[in-house]
């Protein structure tokens, strides 16, 4: 008797195409094999490159930012170059560059995954590490800002002795709290997603003091399906969380300046600009540190360069829409017809501060440009020279704002060039040299890249896997895709 399959009509007429996807993990490799790769950046004993990242990246650090503070505060806040012109100065600008810096990591992490897309899952874990990382070098220009930094707790809502309330007013102290805020979701997140992966390295760590941390912080995790179940739960809960923390943070550090009556600064536009501006800069940031981590760990097959080819298109899209945001400022302070912020804007092109500003042009606008042409997003020195220009231009964009702006201010007689003293450009060189030490650590001692959210993106974890070879739907033609990086079949055999 014929089964009814065989008694299915077949399809007439043409088939139609359907476009299989990129692979997101190359070379066939298996879940052992994955588990192996990433478990052995941190097991096997590091390369003569980390280490010739890593000591210099510690002694700037410790020169930088433990010299030059204890040198503030021994001193006094007047070591630094802020004058009654500029009295922000570099501090402030470093404070937003690096809180831009942290954004891409939320970003991936949190609304890359509720809108499910699988690219993230090499990435995720080191752009978030990289987030914390950044506002913690952020954290400290505002908290020694201050002069007194042990007086910084003043900011805390706390009631005290000398009956001193915050003004709830101030978009200064709006920061406090969205900095925060930002920061401990941001740990929570990361922390929260390493716990599997933290059980994996403490299952095959020898008995030690090592075994016994990795235990301890992956909290009993045994792998089973309640406590899956939960996890899934809570890193659900936690992405939503995070979400409007991407667009509120960044938007709040924006009012410090568009809550003003400062000319160049008083516009509505500065949220959703500084928002694009840090998700374009945080991206670049993660190239910056990627592509590196990439070569040394061999880490090829998992991050590939489909991963790096979707973070230059967001660095295209991003970069255009704050073009955009700088022509609109332009075009809204000369349709204003307000005299003060056109001349304003005069001075930032035509002033002796114009360096900075076609200096930041050019790097935000004009370079990121060459991403239209796909044979420049597949050729990694060019993207790694343009996140490197990303990078200085973002950095360049807060100069801008900033400096031009409160150099030339109401008083003609306070019209003085500007410049940062030696100690403003020791602890900026210091923090980024901190931030260095702090993420070649990470790679040294936990994870980089998510080992159980990597799997899921493998062909076999789907349970539908073997339905498509044992029944295939005989209407469609499935066409290869572009794969950007040619399989080495000896690989696939390792």
């Amino acid at each position: 008797m014929a089964t009814a399959t065989e008694n299915a009509p077949t399809r007439q007429g043409p088939k139609l195409p359907v476009l299989k996807r990129e692979k997101l993990i190359l070379n066939g490799r298996s879940y052992h094999w994955i588990t192996d790769r990433i478990c052995g950046v941190l097991e096997n004993r590091q390369p003569f490159l980390w280490w010739l990242l890593f000591i210099p990246s510690a002694l700037i650090a410790a020169i930088g930012v433990g010299g030059g503070l204890f040198h503030l505060v021994s001193t006094g806040v007047g070591v630094w170059g802020n004058t009654n012109r500029a009295m922000w100065g570099w501090p402030i600008v470093n404070f937003v560059f690096w809180i831009g810096i942290g954004h891409a990591g939320t970003l991936i992490s949190a609304i890359l995954f509720l809108t499910r897309q699988n690219w993230r899952t090499s990435i995720n874990r080191a752009a978030e590490a990289m987030t914390i990382f950044a506002v913690m070098c952020a954290g400290i220009f505002p908290a020694f800002h201050v002069g007194r930094v042990w007086m910084a707790w003043f900011l805390a809502p706390i009631p005290n002795s000398n009956a001193i309330w915050q003004n709830f007013k101030s978009p200064l102290l709006w920061d406090v709290f969205a900095v925060s805020t930002y920061f401990t979701i941001s740990l929570i997140f990361w922390y929260l997603g390493m716990v599997p992966d933290l059980a994996t390295i403490r299952d095959r760590c020898k008995p030690g003091l090592r075994k016994m941390l990795y235990g301890l912080f992956a909290m009993g995790w045994r792998g089973g399906n309640r406590q899956w179940s939960h996890y899934e739960m809570a890193y659900l809960l936690l992405a939503a969380l995070s979400t409007p923390l991407v667009l509120s943070v960044h938007s709040v550090v924006s009012f410090d300046f568009a809550t003003s009556v400062v000319p160049g600064w008083h516009t509505t536009i500065f949220p959703p600009y500084f928002v694009a501006g840090a998700i374009f800069g945080g991206f670049a940031m993660v190239l910056t540190i990627m592509i590196p981590a990439r070569f040394i760990y061999g880490l090829q097959d998992l991050i590939t360069m489909k991963h790096i080819d979707n973070m230059a298109k967001i660095i295209l899209l991003t970069g255009t829409i704050v073009g955009y945001a700088y022509l609109m400022e332009l075009f809204v302070a000369f349709y204003s017809g307000a005299k003060y912020e056109m001349e304003a804007f005069k001075y930032r092109i035509t002033g002796p501060y114009n360096w900075a500003y076609f200096c930041m042009m050019f790097c935000n606008v004009i370079a990121p440009q060459i991403f239209w042409m796909k044979k420049m997003r597949e050729n990694l020195w060019v993207v790694m020279i343009v996140a490197m220009f990303v990078n200085i231009g973002m950095w360049f964009e807060r100069f801008v704002i900033i400096v031009t702006t409160l150099a030339r201010m109401w008083l003609p007689g306070d019209w003085k060039y500007y410049s940062p003293s030696g100690q403003d450009q020791l602890l900026f060189v210091g923090t980024i040299g901190m931030f260095l030490m702090l993420f070649l650590l990470f790679l040294r001692f936990l994870p980089c890249i998510n080992i159980a959210e990597v799997k899921w993106t493998l062909l076999e974890s789907d349970p539908h896997f073997d339905d498509h070879e044992d029944h295939p739907d005989e209407g469609v033609v499935v066409e290869a895709a572009y794969q950007q990086e040619l399989q080495d079949p000896a690989a696939s055999k390792a």
